[in-house]
């Protein structure tokens, strides 16, 4: 029997305030609160429950059950709090999965959905760690693998991933320079394109020879599901895969999750009879990448584009996060994202000063402020006290005082990296609600420093966010946007 993966990447950007830990009335998701909950309705909870007629007669089945997935760790903790029973449909089809094929559905993915080739190496190890140790606390087991956000990798980061004891990740084959086949010899991608359907082996930078596998999708078929409604013939989305299967390995297809019933509506319902119906009864098998990888070293070799970062949203590398390079989402006639740059150079400013002040100010508190700030993440999520992880990086006895500011320096560093959340810069303008939470983030930041009595560089900030103008005159400039969250701040 062949096998065919669809793997959907479930994310929502972090929308709770960053003061009150609730979310704002946001009035684009009308009829609903917010954003997060439109798409709950219209996916995260119909891909658990979609109800289909089989041979067998009607059933209720979970998509999560039988395509790999990753939902982001901020996604995850929502759905916890205000959506027990998709969350707990979710983890159950993880385990449901590893029963069945040998390997859990689940894949870790970095916890802030940031940009990892632009962040420096101490950030891309937190975030990494944090993502793995979310996963590891949520669905009880290790993450064999990790998405990367938008799949933006270069040698760098995939190096820290094997750092980090990561044995996957998934990538765009755009993302592949060239390939060697078992063999020795290399072939240039514009000769010969990456297979999809096995994976290849990355080799750690530094010479030691360790690896971890990467998958490169088939870019036709996740065209064709995002943009293309392919869902909406359970017999179209397996005739996609049925086309390139082969006796080996597996067709596989990577798409953002909510195209499954919010991009596309029903979409959730013919992924379900192509999984559950028509795949089997065309003799293809539904597994994922560790089923399919099982511990085997791939025979096959890649290395990705040269360059500082590629990903699978822009056809710049990473532009679309820190330049007007022509990719956006939405917008008007003639806008630009000009205000991209000065942006990132704004809350570039923002996080170095605040991590100079915290390896300053947490230096004679804590051990290793850095090991610290990876270990936080327990507590961000609920699996450990602050006095615990506190007992355990504390460098001498710690007076209450103490006790408090080392918190606030952990709890600042929380908000200077989730600053740099992905999505503030995906869209067409800076006053997009995206771009106003990572806005709101620095406050958070800046306001955390104020308390703590800590050095704010507050001119620099302003004076590169007054250069991020808005394509709508109305809104200002960050600066002003910025001055909004600042005021209406609680005291």
């Amino acid at each position: 029997m062949s096998r065919m993966i669809v793997h959907g990447h479930f994310y929502q950007p972090p929308r709770e305030n960053p003061w009150t830990g609730s979310i704002d009335v946001q009035p684009s998701a009308a009829p609903f609160h917010d954003w997060n909950e439109r798409v709950h309705a219209e996916s995260y909870r119909p891909n658990s429950i979609a109800n289909i007629i089989t041979p067998e007669g009607e059933r209720t089945v979970s998509n999560y059950e039988r395509m790999s997935f990753d939902l982001g760790p901020t996604l995850l903790g929502w759905l916890e709090h205000v959506h027990p029973r998709t969350y707990a449909r979710v983890l159950e089809a993880d385990r449901s999965s590893a029963a069945r094929l040998g390997h859990g559905n689940g894949i870790a993915q970095a916890f802030h959905h940031t940009i990892l080739p632009l962040s420096p190496a101490h950030d891309v190890r937190t975030e990494l760690r944090w993502g793995l140790t979310d996963f590891a606390h949520r669905f009880g087991r290790r993450a064999r693998g990790l998405w990367l956000p938008e799949t933006a990798a270069n040698d760098a980061v995939l190096g820290t991933l094997i750092d980090e004891g990561v044995e996957f990740t998934i990538l765009s084959p755009f993302q592949a320079a060239a390939w060697r086949d078992p063999h020795g010899t290399w072939v240039d991608v514009d000769r010969e394109p990456v297979e999809g359907r096995v994976a290849h082996r990355f080799c750690h930078p530094d010479g030691s020879g360790r690896s971890l596998a990467l998958f490169f999708y088939d870019a036709d078929i996740a065209r064709a599901i995002a943009f293309e409604r392919a869902t909406s013939s359970a017999e179209r989305l397996v005739d996609l895969f049925a086309g390139r299967a082969g006796a080996g390995g597996a067709v596989n297809a990577a798409t953002d999750g909510e195209t499954y019933g919010h991009h596309h509506v029903f979409g959730e319902i013919g992924l379900a009879y192509a999984l559950y119906v028509e795949a089997p009864r065309r003799g293809l098998e539904p597994t994922n990448y560790a089923a399919l990888l099982d511990g085997s070293v791939p025979e096959r070799e890649a290395r990705l584009l040269p360059g500082d970062g590629s990903s699978w949203s822009c056809a710049h590398g990473v532009g679309r996060w820190r330049e007007d390079c022509g990719c956006h989402t939405g917008g008007g006639e003639g806008w630009n994202q000009a205000w991209r740059a000065p942006l990132r150079a704004a809350l570039e400013v923002v996080k170095r000063a605040a991590d100079e002040a915290f390896v300053a100010a947490a230096g004679g508190l804590l051990r290793d402020p850095w090991a610290a700030r990876d270990d936080y993440v327990a507590v961000v999520i609920g699996a450990e006290g602050i006095d615990d992880l506190l007992g355990r990086h504390r460098a001498v006895p710690l007076t209450d005082a103490d006790a408090r500011r080392a918190a606030g320096l952990l709890e600042m560093q929380r908000y200077a990296l989730a600053m740099f959340t992905s999505c503030g810069w995906f869209f067409s303008d800076i006053a997009g609600i995206e771009t106003v939470q990572i806005i709101r983030y620095a406050a958070r930041t800046l306001d955390l420093m104020e308390t703590l009595e800590l050095p704010r560089p507050m001119d620099d900030f302003l004076a590169l966010l007054r250069q991020a103008c808005s394509n709508d005159p109305e809104a200002g400039t960050g600066a002003d946007l910025f001055r909004a969250v600042w005021e209406g701040r609680p005291r």
